[in-house]
């Protein structure tokens, strides 16, 4: 479905207007950041969590104005262009913030500018997969540890290659190694291991996206009494995991079937889409 509205700056615009010049900073440098938001049933899910990363991002990059983009803001906007993209309540969001202004690798301007796009989703419920993905890691390059890594920077190409890295092994997923060999996340979502009648998933020092739906199924985990911790995870426990799931914004909860020739269960990983979708 080719959508016709996005919002740039405030201003609604036709989708194939051209608004970004060979200037643009996001593009010559991958300068901003993004946030990827859903809304149900004309509700957009988890505002404040979004709010929170975004204002500490553009915070860490040092993009002014992040007070402007709270949860207000966010709510504000995205149903907006939902009713004028005619979305029927159920659809999926992009916020890019990029540092506005000219400059080469000094910028003129610390000034934010901002595009939000809308896409259409069938369900209003976050829906488990029916069929498990089948995954492998993805090790030619390494995910950096730094004060930059937990947020959705605009710098993306170590997780476009884990994408080519997936399509020519006809993988539906591939896991991200952090610099010093540990599980860090996947091109797209948080991981999450069952071992042992334990939940783990890799800590924010370990170099992930602080990820929305990653915070929220911590919380759900913690308020139902389920073990949930945060550690280093050698890549090697996949061997031996009973489980697998992953987590964003947009899909919720996703099992995982197989990786190699190790196959997975989906129990405490179905409870979990369970508790999600009670919120």
């Amino acid at each position: 479905m080719q959508l016709e509205y996005i919002i740039h700056n405030h201003q609604l615009l036709n989708a194939n207007q051209q608004i970004l010049t060979a200037r643009n900073r996001g593009f010559r440098y991958g300068d901003g950041l993004f946030e990827s938001m859903r809304m149900c049933d004309g509700k957009l899910k988890f505002a404040e969590l979004h709010a929170e990363r975004l204002q500490a991002g553009m915070k860490a990059l040092k993009i002014e104005g992040g007070v402007l983009f709270d949860a207000y803001f966010l709510k504000q906007k995205t149903a907006e262009l939902s009713r004028k993209n005619k979305l029927k309540d159920n659809a999926r969001f992009r916020l890019s913030v990029y540092r506005d202004g000219e400059g080469l690798y000094t910028p003129e301007s610390n000034e934010a500018g901002y595009i939000l796009e809308a896409s259409p989703m069938a369900d209003n419920s976050y829906q488990l997969n029916k069929k498990g993905l089948i995954v492998s890691v993805y090790s030619e390059l390494a995910k950096p540890v730094n004060m930059l890594s937990n947020y959705k920077t605009s710098n993306s190409q170590l997780y476009v290659m884990a994408g080519l890295f997936k399509q020519q092994n006809r993988l539906d997923e591939a896991f991200i190694l952090n610099q010093h060999g540990f599980l860090c996340e996947s091109i797209s979502s948080n991981i999450f291991v069952v071992y042992d009648k334990q939940i783990y998933t890799p800590a924010l020092s370990e170099g992930c996206i602080a990820g929305v739906m990653r915070k929220a199924v911590m919380n759900l985990a913690k308020e139902n009494n389920v073990s949930i911790i945060e550690a280093q995870i050698n890549p090697e426990v996949l061997q031996a995991a009973d489980e697998v799931f992953i987590t964003n914004a947009s899909s919720g909860i996703r099992w995982v079937m197989g990786y190699g020739r190790k196959r997975y269960f989906n129990e405490i990983t179905k409870s979990m889409s369970a508790l999600l979708n009670a919120l």
